[in-house]
């Protein structure tokens, strides 16, 4: 079964110029079915939207600020509304995260948790619960919370009935905002004044070009923001605290080992960073690594060593520690790194992060402020 994952995971992330390197077999037959199954999506897909935008099916308006990666105006957040779930957001923001989308959610919540209480909601494969350890690790320090599970409407209504929520309208809270250091900190009455919804949507670069142009109809003017994720640095598992530069593994042969969605991007990127050479070794996504598991990789770390006879290392994602630190210290006699990304807003026509940071208290501002 593991080895028929690996498959698909292969067929799903190759590019279209590239399908005829694949084996016969998964040309011939798992990428028909993986067509036909695509084509079923799609159609359910477009079904689901045509039946939000004639009412048939229930929409969900929550009742707090409304905040993710890129922001954009209310039109465009309708539109996305009735293609992803029935949640309208005034402000939807979203970018497309290649390997660990969690990061994007950090970004926001270290903008704005010290002004407001902030919580996150996200499916974040929620059998395994990796993506959640991975927020709850580097949002350790801030006052944000998480909400994990399938139906994000139901998390986000239980959250605010259980904590409360902050109704921005009334002008003392505007000038509050605009004010944080006059009135202290809104975080502070416990209640949710900030609502991140990380991983709602995941498109395609192709995708991106089409929302940008759309948005540009409704508003030539309009503040486009790009993000992506650039490696910085690594860490030992077996002392999560250690940070090593990228630079450690350069002259060694490297094994990326990880169960992550498309696993592609992640060992690009470990290519990038000029490794003598680079191995792969590729799980289902979320799969929890077991001891035969990690037998395995031990046996095809021991194999580079001898057929290279120098120094190997393995290296995961930071998805991968999280969902179980303890089983990969299992991988001894062995360097186990971890892999860290930093997240970094593109500079676009004059427009970076201090830009973003603006517009995203302005908004918030403008929507819930009088």
């Amino acid at each position: 079964m593991e080895a028929l994952k690996r498959a698909v995971i292969r067929v799903a992330a190759t590019p279209d110029g590239c399908l005829q390197e694949l084996p016969f077999l998964q040309r011939s037959l798992l990428l028909p079915l993986l067509s036909f199954a695509s084509s079923l999506f799609r159609l359910s897909l477009a079904l689901r939207r045509r039946l939000y935008r004639f009412g048939l099916l229930p929409r969900h308006r929550q009742s707090v600020a409304g905040a993710g990666d890129q922001c954009w105006q209310s039109d465009m957040g309708r539109q996305w509304e009735d293609a992803h779930g029935g949640i309208h957001r005034p402000d939807l923001c979203r970018g497309r995260n290649p390997a660990s989308h969690p990061h994007q959610g950090t970004k926001i919540v270290k903008l704005v948790s010290g002004k407001w209480k902030v919580y996150i909601f996200g499916a974040y494969g929620y059998a395994s619960g990796d993506e959640a350890k991975m927020l709850e690790r580097h949002l350790s320090g801030t006052s944000a919370r998480i909400g994990v599970g399938a139906n994000r409407t139901a998390i986000a209504a239980s959250i605010f009935e259980r904590h409360g929520y902050m109704k921005f309208e009334h002008t003392l809270y505007s000038e509050k905002l605009s004010n944080p250091h006059k009135f202290g900190s809104a975080s502070e009455n416990g209640k949710v004044g900030v609502a991140i919804l990380d991983d709602g949507m995941q498109v395609s670069d192709g995708q991106l070009k089409v929302i940008k142009s759309k948005m540009h109809t409704v508003d030539a003017c309009h503040a486009v923001f790009f993000t992506r994720l650039a490696p910085s640095h690594f860490f030992e598992v077996k002392n999560q605290h250690s940070t090593l530069p990228l630079s450690v593994v350069l002259n060694r042969v490297v094994l990326c080992v990880s169960a992550i969605g498309f696993p592609n991007a992640f060992v690009q990127a470990v290519g990038e960073i000029g490794p003598l050479l680079v191995d792969r070794l590729d799980f289902g996504d979320h799969h929890s690594i077991q001891l035969n598991d990690i037998e395995m990789i031990k046996e095809r770390l021991g194999k580079l060593k001898d057929r290279f006879n120098t120094e190997v290392v393995a290296v995961v994602t930071e998805k991968d520690y999280d969902r179980d630190a303890l089983i990969l210290k299992e991988i001894h006699n062995f360097d186990v790194l971890v892999l860290c990304s930093s997240f970094h807003i593109m500079p676009s026509y004059g427009q970076g992060e201090d830009i973003f940071r603006r517009k995203l208290k302005e908004l918030i501002i403008s929507k819930f402020g009088g």
